[in-house]
């Protein structure tokens, strides 16, 4: 009976309390390593002292759940009485977190499926709530997954970063480290391809970069019916703005959100950080 789904997600979905509550969504939090002491995400560590940590020069990496905690989660969601589990993730490509929950999955007591969403952010939030209407709807296990997917495969992610160097010490650079030797000569846009961290574009100054993220925004949008979401860290007056004029260009507008990334994903991008989901209905 699809109304005993339960949904799990990870917490650099970045989902806004209020959605966590009324949809019942479990979320699994990754950490952050800030020198020696492990950080639950969203609990110990904020996104502002992640950045102040960078801005500090502290080494700071990331951890995935263990398997042993999706375990939990599944079994709790069991307990309560849950038929199927659907648990949806953040991209593979960035992290382990994927595999972890697939490890758990195979000795759950009930079905789980596992979506690796490809992505990150409210990117992958917006699968996660699709999901959640998809079993508010009554479909099954298997169509409430395919539901995810099918958000995920229609949703892109566009981001601007003052700096590469983050994204370099985090492993997650993938093919834009070829931007790495003319970091200092222009501002990269990038973007999510496959589940990876893309080179875009090149732009020569900060303002442009933003500029030509507002147009490719628009122009992914289109004129469809789209939910966006605006990302930042440590750059609230640069998002704000972006968020207005999105609001005003782009017809088809059904949610507009500003959300500060967490602490996991801002260890990666660096302060600074401006991003665009555009997530087609």
């Amino acid at each position: 009976m699809s109304h005993r789904l339960a949904l799990v997600t990870d917490s650099t979905a970045y989902l806004p309390q209020q959605a966590i509550d009324r949809h019942r969504i479990t979320v699994v939090p990754l950490s952050v390593v800030v020198g020696d002491t492990v950080l639950t995400e969203g609990v110990e560590i904020s996104p502002k002292d992640v950045a102040e940590a960078l801005r500090g020069k502290q080494r700071v990496t990331t951890s995935r759940p263990s398997p042993e905690t999706f375990a939990a989660a599944y079994r709790a969601a069991a307990e309560a009485g849950a038929t199927g589990i659907v648990s949806a993730h953040i991209s593979a490509e960035l992290s382990g977190t994927g595999e972890a929950a697939r490890l758990a999955a195979a000795e759950a007591g009930i079905p789980v499926r596992v979506v690796d969403s490809r992505l990150v952010g409210m990117a992958l939030g917006h699968c996660v709530l699709t999901a959640a209407q998809a079993i508010e709807d009554g479909l099954d296990l298997d169509a409430v997954a395919a539901a995810a997917t099918a958000r995920a495969e229609r949703t892109s992610g566009f981001f601007y970063v003052d700096t590469l160097e983050y994204l370099r010490r985090g492993g997650r650079i993938g093919a834009a480290r070829a931007l790495l030797g003319s970091a200092l000569s222009v501002k990269p846009l990038l973007h999510l391809s496959g589940g990876r961290i893309e080179p875009l574009e090149k732009v020569r100054t900060a303002s442009r970069a933003i500029a030509r993220l507002e147009e490719i925004a628009v122009e992914k949008a289109g004129t469809d019916e789209v939910d966006i979401t605006v990302h930042h860290l440590a750059a609230e007056d640069r998002a704000e703005p972006l968020a207005e004029r999105l609001r005003a260009r782009v017809p088809g507008l059904r949610e507009l959100s500003v959300v500060e990334v967490g602490a996991v994903i801002g260890a990666h991008v660096g302060p600074g950080l401006l991003a665009v989901v555009v997530a087609p209905r």
